[in-house]
Formats: structure tokens, sequence, C-alpha cells
């Protein structure tokens, strides 16, 4: 209120100024020429001295407003505009009388003294932006050199153990980014990486020989590990200005049931920084080789994730680190020294076939290029040297023989190929080769080396792989069993040296009748279809029913089955919440809103949107490998829809599990669409049934 009195005196003192400027610049210059005084009162007084008077009164109220609106440069010119010109008028009228000089001074003098408090306010303003900025760039080299200071302790701990390298920083940069999905602003997510950061600092005083122990570790040396945090807390501690730090450290192995150590905490006791650390270091553990085991695939560690939400797991934070799994298409999470093209080396030397084996490469529906070149170094009677490549799947991408691996990772070969177009078959429904001789190839003396171009595309249950190799070019077509299998090519060979590979992924897919079809399509929705189109989803949401408008008590029935190669308790049907122009998912103008499971996992994807869903295990749940048996062998669903308004609620109870989600939209929303999808599953017989 004070500030728009102030506000208003100025502009009514400012109107005053600019009347009174006009009335002696203007006004009094003629009455002076027609009369040399004027009557006040009882007295005469001479013209001059009024307008002098008035001059200098109102070259006084133009610098005070001057300076008062000296930042806006528009308003304090027009100020200057209004008020001296009349007095330029005025001293030009009068310049052969005595008031002409002195007033001219005036204009002039008021003029240089509001220049000079402008310069003034600008060498202000510089001084205090340089100031600022200064003072800004000091408190960045102080960000960094703690951040310097923080990375290299966390190294150092991780350098204690010698499968944990990289672990402090991974758990900061998840940490960070579960709390950025979370809505923590900049500081507070700038925060929870710090914290990550040090979590594990306690480790220090942990004796080397039970950190890098390769066996089963002794209940006295478990005490010992679970020592760490409570080491951290010590630490830590000491760093009063950042106590976030010591309180992620100390907390980040209690356990959301209370069954964790130190404390015991239970629940939203533990501090929401040590809940966040938790799960994110859970993450990279399993994500990480250890001196008892690889690195867990990361479809096994969302499947633990969610057994873990509610007991270890703080569940809302638990469902934000499925979803950054779900996004995790590439398996970019995850231990860099995993993510190799060559074995974790420049080149590759084959020397017996498969003695070396690349990670696999993922080949999608976008077209991958990789080159390479290899020296053949066959010796006397050796068999001539070249590469080849595996296709195949496995949920860690890479090639096993142990037979106990292959089980556990589900791991499925598909065939070989070698670069001169032979193939050799392990489990396809077919192979066709098309060979031709491309330009002459050079002298083989003048020669060291060949180079290779390979292409690699997948559509549905089809691979296409092209191999470009100087003298020769093949185009090799790949009926896989399925389309919901994963197809990974990782390089080998025998007898040569493979190097100088690079691996290149085009942005945008292929049409999906961009591979010629050598077999018959895998279907298993060849039966009659109910309200809306059978629909078969080979792989996460690679397709979804037409879109059906909600409506208050209307319900959506199917027969749902998970495909042969589903193994996991996301292979099942979704439903998703959304708006389109025309009512098709990803249509024009497409927002989403939420995805609800039916095996009781959510995630809202519109911003404002809020979701909440209640899953109940009825007394005929029989544990999730029942669960995924039940999906196997098929079963009706129906999915019940209400809405009031802005608030739409999702029920289904299906195999013993009971599913309820509410989802609350920012605004009323107009009309929002219902679709079924999934993840590897069939669903057949759907019908809309109305209220």
């Amino acid at each position: 209120m004070k500030d728009k009195r102030k506000t208003a005196g100025y502009i009514i003192g400012f109107v005053v100024l600019v009347s009174l400027c006009i009335a002696a610049g203007i006004w009094m210059p003629r009455l002076s020429a027609s009369q040399d005084t004027i009557a006040i009162g009882h007295s005469q007084l001479p013209v001059s001295t009024l307008t002098g008077v008035l001059s200098s009164l109102a070259n006084i109220a133009a610098i005070l407003l001057v300076v008062f609106y000296r930042k806006q440069g528009f308003i304090a010119a027009l100020i200057i505009i209004l008020t001296q010109v009349p007095f330029m008028i005025r001293n030009i009228a009068a310049s052969g009388s005595m008031i002409g000089l002195p007033g001219m001074f005036g204009t002039l003098l008021t003029i240089v003294v509001l220049v000079l408090i402008r310069s003034r306010d600008k060498s202000i303003d510089k001084y205090q932006q340089d100031r600022v900025k200064q003072l800004e760039e000091q408190q960045k080299q102080s960000e960094r050199l703690f951040e310097q200071t923080a990375r290299a302790l966390g190294t150092a701990i991780d350098a204690k153990d010698e499968y944990s390298h990289g672990h402090s920083m991974r758990v900061a940069e998840y940490s960070r980014r579960i709390a950025q999905l979370m809505g923590k602003s900049e500081e507070e997510c700038r925060k929870v990486y710090y914290a990550g950061l040090l979590h594990d600092v306690g480790k220090i005083g942990i004796p080397d020989a039970i950190i890098n122990k390769k066996s089963e570790l002794t209940p006295e040396e478990h005490k010992a590990v679970e020592k760490h945090p409570e080491l951290s807390n010590q630490i830590l501690s000491s760093i009063q200005d950042y106590p976030y730090i010591s309180i992620g450290a100390h907390y980040h192995h209690e356990r959301y049931d209370g069954k964790g150590y130190p404390d015991g905490l239970k629940g939203e006791d533990i501090p929401e920084i040590a809940r966040i650390i938790s799960v994110a270091d859970a993450y990279d553990t399993m994500s990480s080789n250890r001196s008892y085991r690889q690195a867990i695939p990361q479809q096994i560690i969302r499947e633990e994730i969610v057994a873990g939400a509610g007991s270890q797991f703080d569940p809302e934070i638990a469902m934000i680190m499925r979803h950054m799994i779900d996004l995790d298409t590439e398996y970019q999470m995850k231990e860099g020294e995993s993510v190799r093209e060559l074995a974790g080396s420049s080149v590759m030397r084959c020397g017996e076939y498969r003695n070396e084996i690349s990670d696999g490469i993922r080949v999608q529906q976008e077209i991958t290029r990789i080159h390479l070149e290899y020296r053949d170094e066959a010796q006397g009677d050796d068999v001539p040297g070249s590469p080849a490549i595996i296709l195949f799947d496995s949920l860690d991408a890479r090639v096993h023989d142990d037979p106990q691996t292959v089980r556990n990772l589900d791991y499925y070969e598909y065939c070989e190929i070698w670069l001169d177009g032979k193939t050799v078959n392990h489990g396809v429904r077919k192979i066709e080769t098309n060979l031709r001789d491309a330009a002459p190839a050079a002298p083989a003396e003048a020669k060291t080396k060949t180079a290779c171009d390979i292409e690699a595309v997948k559509c549905k249950d089809h691979v296409l792989i092209r191999i470009s190799c100087e003298a020769k070019t093949a185009e090799i077509t790949v009926a896989l069993p399925d389309s919901s299998r994963y197809a990974y090519i990782a390089l080998t060979g025998r007898n040569c040296l493979i190097s100088g590979v690079h691996i290149d992924k085009a942005e945008e897919k292929v049409p999906d009748d961009y591979i010629p079809r050598i077999a018959e399509e895998i279907s298993y929705i060849r039966v009659p279809a109910g309200d809306l189109p059978n629909v078969q989803i080979d792989s996460i949401r690679s397709a979804s029913t037409e879109g059906v408008p909600v409506t208050d008590g209307m319900r959506l029935t199917f027969h749902a089955m998970s495909l042969p190669t589903a193994r996991l308790i996301w292979h099942c049907p979704y439903v998703v919440l959304f708006t389109s122009e025309n009512g098709k998912v990803n249509g024009p103008g497409y927002r989403e809103y939420a995805v609800t499971r039916l095996d009781g996992e959510n995630w809202e994807d519109g911003e404002g949107v809020r979701s909440r869903i209640h899953v109940n295990r009825e007394d005929d749940f029989e544990g999730w490998d029942a669960w995924k048996a039940g999906n196997k062998a098929g079963y009706d669903c129906s999915v019940l829809f209400s809405r009031a308004e802005n608030k739409i609620t999702v029920s289904t109870k299906n195999l013993g599990l009971s599913v309820r989600s509410t989802v609350t939209l920012p605004e009323d929303g107009g009309t929002v669409y219902a679709a079924l999808t999934g993840d590897q599953c069939a669903l057949t017989n759907i019908r809309i049934v109305k209220p």
C-alpha cells in the first residue's frame, strides 16, 4: 500500500511539475511582456522575480523526479523534455531581457546535474553488477571445489573395493535423477547428489580383507560391514554447513519395514534423502559386477525392486526407480566398464573360434551400422581368418555357453553369420542369403586389412543383415521364432585381428514392411474379435487398441494371455488414460495422463496429474510365480471405470490381485480415452459394456 501511495504521489508531482514549468516557461514570459509587476494581495511583485522563483522550483522538482525515475531512462528523458523545453522557449523569447541569461543558465545547470546523476548511477550499477558476478563466480568456484573434493573422496572409497569402481558416482547420479522425478528443486537435487557421493565414506574404516573377500562373510564380518553407516555419520557430521550429507550416509541402509540398520527406523521416520539413496544404492549394487557374481540383468533387477517396494524400499521411490528402468531401453544405467564394443579393448584378437566375443549390440527397427577392419592372421595350415556375427537374445545382452547361466539369463542363440555370407542355423525358422560381387578388390599383396560395413535392422519377427566386405556383399534375412524376443549381434571370429570398430544407429524407424517376409507371421490373436479388434503386443507398448471415451460405470472386458516368451511380472495388460484429437494412442494432440498395469503398478505422465494406486493381495493370490503362470494360461478380465468430473478410477481384479487406481486430472480434461496395451501379451474378445 505504501508503494502505491508513493507512486501516486510522484505521478501527481509529475503533473504539477509539468504544469508549473509550462506556466513559468510560457505564460509568465507573456505576462512580463505586457507588464513589469503583478499584484499579489496588497503588494506588487516584479514578474521577473516570480518567474525566477517558479523556474528554480521547477528545476529542483525536475531534478528530484529524475533522481527518483533515474532507473527508467525513458521516463527520465520525458521529464527533462517536458520541463526544460518550456524554459528554452521562454529563454529564446526573453533573450533580450535580464531573465534570458539566468534562465538559460538554470536550464543548462539542471541538465548538467541530471547527466552527472545518471553517470554516477551507471557507475554504481556497473560496480554492483561486477560485484554480484564476482560473488557468483566465487560461489561457483566453492561449489566446484566441494564437488571435486567429494568426488575424490568417493573415488578413494570405491578404490578399496576392486569391484565397485564408480559406484559412488553412479549412486549420486541415480539419486539426483530420482529427486528430479520427485519434483525437487535444483538445490534439493544438488544436496541429494552430494549425499549420494559420500554415502559409503564409512567404508574407509572397514578392513580391505573383508571388503574384497571373495567367499561368504562370517557373522562377525557382516557386523563389521554394518558399522559403516555409523562410521560415515561420525566422519561427515563435522561438516556442519552440510548436515544432509551425514544424514544420507547414516540412514541409507534402513529398511521401510523397520528391519534395517543401524537404528531400525521404519517408514517415513527414515529421512527422505536416505530413502532415495537406498533405492539408488541397491540398484547399482545389483547392476554391477561383484567378486561373487556378474552384474544382474536389468529386468531381473526390476523384479527385485518390485518385490522390495513397501518392505525394503519406500514404495513411491521404488515406483520412480522402476520408471527409470523402463525408460532405459538401451540399458545405459549400469557399470560403465561393461558397456563395451570389443570386450574392453580397442582391438579383438581372435585365435580359436569364439575365444573372444564382444558384448551384444541391440538390433531394433532403427538401422544399426557397424564399420570394422580385420586382418587375416592365419598361419600355415590354419583356416583363413575371418570375423563372424552371433545373432542371439539374452537378459544381459551377452553370449553364454554355461548351461546354468543359459537358463538363468534366458539365453537363446538364433544363428551364426560369417562375413562371407555363410550361416549356421541354431534356432530360427528360416534363413535366406543373397550374395553378389562388389567392386574388384585390391591385390592381396597391396593390402594388410579388409574393411567391412554391416547394417542390421529388426521388424517384428524378421532380421535383415547386410554385409559389404570389398569384394562381396551379402544380404541375409532371418525369420526368428517369434516377434517378442530381442535380437543382439555380437562380433567374434577366428584367426583374425578386428579393429577400427565404429557403431552408429539411425534416428528414425524403418517401415514395418521394410524387410521382405520369408516366413508367416506368428500370431496369437487369430480368433473372433469383439467390439474392438484383437491386439497382440510383442514388446512393451508396441501396439494398443483404439481409445474408448471414459464414462462413469463403463467396463472393458477381454481375454488376456501372456505370450510364450513372457517371463516377467510386467508381461501383462496395461490400461492407458489419455486424450487426443482422433482418440488414438499417439494421435494428433496426444496427451497421456496415466498408465495402470494389471500387476499393480502405475505411472502418471501428465503435468499436474496425481495418481494413487491401491493393491490388495486377496486370499486366493498364490504368489507371483502362480500369477505369471495364470497369465500364461490365459484368463478373462474386466476393468471398471468410474468418473466424476476430473477424477477417474480404474478398478480390476485378476488372479487374486485387486488393483484400484485413482487418477486426478489437472482440470476437467474433456473427453478422456482409455486404451488397452501391455507387454508380451495377446488381448482378444475385447468388449465395451456401457452402464
